[in-house]
């Protein structure tokens, strides 16, 4: 009894590390909370407080991010802005982060492609930048490849950073973080150009815009968010000319109203008379005035309108000329009007765990009367976190029923519960095997050891990972092999109690020992394979090995912990024996 005690701490550890020590502990608070003892006061407490702190949980994201080698960076002027002013800002941001050294090309378009698809106003700049690889071409002299980066610069965070810096022109927002494969998905899942964004809905656009604006400023005092990359959108921020047309004026000037409108069709817009054909392609030809006719109010109010009676009416004469604001761009979803608010996390924290704590701030400052919904309207989270929420409804399914297979399939092999239970505990040992290495990979101490010159932190890629569903998957895989040597070992004491059929406790053990003795080395064979095949995956480099080294850790992790089955299968074997024999015995008397 007092060996179990080992795999059991391991399970609370593990435990302890997936969820958290507070949520551990909560059935234990929740009991002293019913006399009069509050959670909050429990977890001031110094032991309780410090491994609180050193134990948060394990954040949760839908999946690691991949590194494309490349940025998409979208910042956005202020809706007034002209063609001429956002082209000036697109020529400055792409010179100066063209001369970061790590940059190895930049990119930049602005406006839109006429197409229905393609909704991006004048003001939304789109920058694709490359970024040089961290080491070179291996040189044929030394052998060894260059480091292309600067000291300072350790991961491409630190590059995103410099084209932060780099892309600060006065006038234009800052940019979450993104990728052009990512942003591209990301928009299609939710329409918005950043991975988690805020969406408003409502009746009314000014409505919209005021609430986008009071959440963009909470939205900044929650600690896991980057402030700088909190951008509500400036719904009603476009200047139109409106012309109002005077009808009683009209009539007393002789003037027709689609006269009016057709002067103005005709000065500011342009009016399309035919098509010239050159060969195989098309061009409209149209009808404006030149642009120092049409470009202030003063000169509009100038141009002349034909009456009835032959004579030049002036525009102001029969109409008003004035600038208002209106929207830049309508968007409806769910039969509502909807306005964004876009943010990102900051790099060390997980994607669900910054929702959760906005979705709380938020609804704090709603409660205590400083965020003010009008009625009809509400607003939503939206992004990468509805993929990890869907994720989670299907993983909720898959891996109770994958445990229960295996229960199933153990249960056909041994016919008895009681050594099912006994092998199937492996796969729990494995499961909090996992935990441990994940938590391990993410202190800057374990491994922080010398080899030839690195590390091997830097070798094995050691960093803080997030659970997603690349390390879910691995944890299926490791379901599936953890039993392994529960079942060898199992197997052979079955066998090897029906040949020696011991009689006493002495001979019970006896065996046990001989048939574990036995299987000691198929079942470090079986480990070591797995733990060796996996470790070119878990020091590989570049493309793909974002989604690789999650879903390898946790195979890797339980199968070391789970070597414990060699003694906990015999042990527990033995007791179960130890228990039939004392039974028999009693009946017997």
């Amino acid at each position: 009894k007092l060996f179990f005690m080992i795999p059991l701490s391991i399970v609370v550890f593990g435990m302890v590390i997936w969820l958290g020590f507070a949520k551990v502990i909560s059935p234990l608070t929740g009991a002293l909370s019913k006399i009069g003892i509050k959670e909050s006061a429990i977890l001031r407490i110094w032991p309780a407080s410090a491994l609180n702190h050193a134990f948060p949980g394990i954040g949760k994201e839908f999946m690691p991010p991949l590194d494309e080698g490349s940025y998409l960076f979208m910042p956005t002027t202020m809706p007034h802005a002209s063609i001429g002013e956002v082209l000036d800002v697109l020529q400055k941001q792409d010179i100066r982060i063209s001369q970061i050294p790590e940059v190895e090309s930049v990119v930049g378009k602005l406006g839109r492609v006429e197409s229905p698809l393609d909704p991006a106003p004048i003001s939304m700049i789109e920058t694709v930048i490359s970024y040089k690889p961290e080491f070179g071409e291996k040189d044929p002299k030394t052998g060894r490849r260059p480091r292309l980066w600067r000291e300072h610069i350790k991961t491409p965070d630190d590059i995103w950073r410099e084209i932060l810096k780099a892309g600060e022109v006065p006038g234009t927002t800052s940019a979450p973080k993104l990728q052009p494969i990512a942003a591209r998905i990301v928009m299609l899942q939710s329409g918005m150009r950043a991975p988690m964004g805020v969406k408003i809905l409502g009746k009314k656009l000014e409505e919209l815009e005021d609430v986008g604006f009071q959440i963009e400023k909470f939205l900044k005092e929650v600690p896991g968010i980057e402030a700088s990359a909190v951008i509500a959108d400036r719904i009603v921020g476009k200047p139109y000319l409106e012309f109002n047309i005077d009808r009683e004026k009209s009539a007393r000037y002789g003037v027709n109203i689609q006269d009016v409108q057709n002067v103005v069709e005709v000065a500011i817009g342009g009016m399309k008379l035919t098509t010239t054909v050159e060969g195989r392609e098309r061009y409209p030809v149209r009808v404006r005035y030149p642009r120092e006719l049409r470009d202030s109010i003063e000169e509009l109010q100038e141009v002349l309108i034909p009456s009835n009676t032959g004579a030049q009416i002036p525009f102001s004469q029969v109409a008003t000329l004035k600038f208002v604001r209106g929207p830049q761009v309508i968007k409806s979803e769910d039969t509502f009007l909807v306005g964004y608010v876009l943010f990102d996390k900051k790099s060390d924290v997980a994607d669900v765990d910054v929702v959760n704590a906005a979705t709380n701030y938020l609804q704090s400052k709603i409660d205590s009367g400083e965020l003010l919904l009008p009625p009809g309207t509400s607003y939503k989270f939206a992004g990468s976190y509805e993929n990890q929420v869907r994720s989670e409804k299907k993983l909720a399914v898959v891996l109770p029923l994958s445990l229960f297979i295996i229960f199933l399939i153990l249960y056909f092999q041994f016919k008895r519960v009681s050594t099912t239970i006994l092998v199937f505990s492996g796969i729990i040992v494995s499961f909090s095997g996992g935990f441990i290495l994940i938590w391990l990979y993410a202190q800057e101490w374990f491994f922080q050891l010398p080899f030839f010159g690195d590390y091997f932190r830097q070798l094995f890629n050691m960093q803080s990972y997030n659970l997603s569903v690349a390390v879910w998957v691995g944890f299926l895989a490791l379901f599936g092999i953890a039993s392994d040597d529960g079942v060898v070992v199992a197997s052979y004491l079955d066998q090897s109690f029906k040949e020696k059929k011991p009689k006493t406790i002495s001979e019970v053990r006896a065996a046990t020992l001989f048939a574990g003795q036995r299987r000691v080395r198929p079942c470090l064979m079986t480990t070591a394979t797995t733990i060796l095949a996996l470790l070119p995956i878990l020091t590989s480099t570049g493309r793909g090995s974002d989604v690789m080294i999650p879903m390898a850790l946790p195979a890797v992790g339980g199968m070391s912990i789970e070597l414990i089955t060699l003694f906990m299968v015999p042990i527990g074997y033995c007791w179960l024996k130890e228990r039939e024999l004392e039974k028999l015995k009693v009946t017997v008397k």
